[in-house]
C-alpha cells in the first residue's frame, strides 16, 4: 500500500508574488495591520494604559537623552543584578508612529525574569528618513555601551524590536554592543513598501531599499531569533520565513519562531510574562 502523505501549509500565499496585478488598495492592504486585526484599537488602548501604569511604577530611569533630538531618549528598567542581560527594545509604527513610552508594559516580562530592559525612542518620518532612524538606533546602542553600567546595566545586550522595530533590529545586529537579536513581526524587504500608502511619509529611495532591506543584505553571523504570529498578514509571515531561510543558507544561527494563534498586536503578549515564549526565546539566544 502506498501512503499519500502531505504536510500542508495553512498560511495564505504571499500576495506580493502577483504584485504587478494588484491595484493600489490591494497593495496597501498587504501591510495594513490595523485594518487586518478587528480589535486592534482595543488592544492598542489597553497597551497604552498598561504602559502608562508601568512607567508610573518605575520612574527612576525614564527620559534619559542619548542624542540631541526630542525623541532621542531611553527609558531604562534595570534589574537588581547589574550583570543581568538587557533587552533593548525598538518600538513599531512603520517608522512614522509610536513612541517608546507606549511600549513600557512589555518590559514587564523580562524584568520579572530578572533582565534589565531599555526602551529606545527615535525620530519619526517624515522628520527623519529611514537612514537617519537606523543611525539613531545605532547611537542609542553606542550610549548604552558607554553609559549603561553607570545606570545599573552592564550585562549583554539582546536587541529586540516589533514591526518596524524588527527591521531596525536586523539592521543593528552587527553593532559591536549587541550579543544577539530578537526580531518580532518585522518587514524585511522595503521594495514593496515604496509602492504603498506608507511611503507618503517615508519617501524611501532606491538606495535605501538596497541598503536597509535585510533580505537584500549578507547575513550577520550573530544569533537572531525571527518571530511572527501565525495569524499575521501573509506579507509579514513570508518576510520572516524568507529572512530565516536566507540566514540558514549562510549558516547564521537563530531559530524561526511562529507564535501560535497570535496576530500582529497580540504577538507581544508573550513579552508580558516571564515565562512568555518571547522571553524564553531571549533567554535561549544567550544559552540560558
Amino acid at each position: 500500500m502506498v501512503l499519500d502523505f502531505r504536510l500542508d501549509d495553512p498560511t495564505p500565499a504571499d500576495p506580493r508574488r502577483r504584485w504587478a496585478d494588484l491595484d493600489q488598495a490591494a497593495r496597501d492592504a498587504c501591510y495594513d495591520n490595523t485594518r487586518a486585526v478587528a480589535d486592534s484599537a482595543r488592544q492598542v488602548d489597553a497597551r497604552d494604559g498598561a504602559s502608562a501604569a508601568y512607567r508610573a511604577a518605575h520612574p527612576a530611569g525614564l527620559d534619559i537623552a542619548y542624542g540631541a533630538g526630542a525623541r532621542n531618549a531611553l527609558d531604562l528598567y534595570p534589574a537588581r543584578d547589574g550583570a543581568a542581560p538587557c533587552l533593548v527594545f525598538l518600538h513599531g509604527g512603520y517608522w512614522q508612529r509610536g513612541a517608546r513610552e507606549l511600549f513600557a508594559c512589555f518590559a514587564e516580562g523580562p524584568n520579572a525574569a530578572g533582565w534589565s530592559v531599555a526602551m529606545v525612542g527615535y525620530t519619526l518620518a517624515p522628520e527623519a528618513s529611514l537612514t537617519r532612524i537606523v543611525a539613531e538606533t545605532g547611537a542609542a546602542l553606542d550610549w548604552l555601551a558607554a553609559n549603561g553600567a553607570a545606570h545599573g546595566i552592564r550585562g549583554p545586550l539582546v536587541l529586540s524590536g516589533w514591526s518596524a522595530g524588527g527591521l531596525l533590529t536586523a539592521m543593528q545586529l552587527a553593532h559591536p554592543a549587541v550579543a544577539a537579536g530578537l526580531a518580532i513581526s518585522g518587514v524585511y524587504d522595503l521594495a514593496p513598501i515604496r509602492q504603498t500608502y506608507l511611503d507618503a511619509k517615508l519617501g524611501l529611495t532606491e538606495s535605501e531599499v538596497a541598503a536597509l532591506s535585510p533580505l537584500r543584505l549578507p547575513a550577520i553571523g550573530k544569533p537572531l531569533c525571527i518571530a511572527y504570529g501565525t495569524r499575521e498578514l501573509p506579507a509579514l509571515v513570508h518576510d520572516a520565513r524568507n529572512l530565516h531561510a536566507l540566514r540558514a543558507a549562510a549558516h547564521a544561527p537563530g531559530p524561526l519562531l511562529p507564535v501560535p494563534g497570535a496576530e500582529h498586536f497580540s504577538v507581544l503578549d508573550a513579552l508580558r510574562r516571564p515565562d512568555g515564549i518571547l522571553v524564553r526565546a531571549a533567554h535561549a539566544l544567550l544559552g540560558a
